[in-house]
């Protein structure tokens, strides 16, 4: 697996994983487009001015999106980083939202992806990581607890996950 950040090149395999999502009305956590006139090249550019800093919307931080692909090209999920954390995603988001497209779940792919993800917080300078889950999310919380999630506590049905990235 490769996460990267998307590029024109992918534009196809990108637009139907967000298509399966769509048709599927699964949640895409890490991937954040919109559902109305919807622009791919739009869209990669606001994902560079968001990693800036530049044109959040309220309530956002500066954040990289990233997307993971298969050997083919085939995109596979979504992985957000936010950079820095504020009041409302110390509750519910933390640092690092994600999400496996649902034809591809089950197959080990969202654990790579956030493995992929943590190495990104270091290269960042983020060595504590906060990850958060629905109380029902039994395959969220397991991926989490692989890469060492400690349980803080549960919040209004959202646990909350820190990993420590120091050593």
């Amino acid at each position: 697996m490769e996460l990267r950040r998307p590029t024109l090149t992918d534009c196809q395999a990108v637009l139907e994983m967000m298509a399966e999502f769509t048709q599927q009305k699964s949640a895409s956590d890490g991937g954040f487009w919109p559902q109305e006139d919807f622009d791919y090249s739009d869209w990669l550019q606001s994902n560079l001015a968001a990693e800036q800093g530049l044109n959040l919307a309220e309530g956002f931080v500066p954040a990289i999106q990233f997307v993971s692909f298969d050997e083919t090209g085939q995109a596979l999920g979504f992985l957000h980083l936010r950079l820095r954390l504020n009041d409302a995603l110390l509750e519910q988001g933390g640092h690092i939202g994600y999400s496996i497209r649902p034809s591809q779940r089950g197959q080990g792919y969202a654990k790579e992806q956030l493995r992929l993800g943590l190495k990104e917080c270091v290269s960042k300078n983020i060595h504590r990581v906060l990850l958060t889950c629905d109380v029902t999310n039994e395959a969220s919380r397991r991926t989490i607890l692989a890469y060492g999630g400690v349980l803080e506590d549960v919040r209004q049905g959202t646990e909350r996950y820190w990993i420590d990235l120091k050593d």
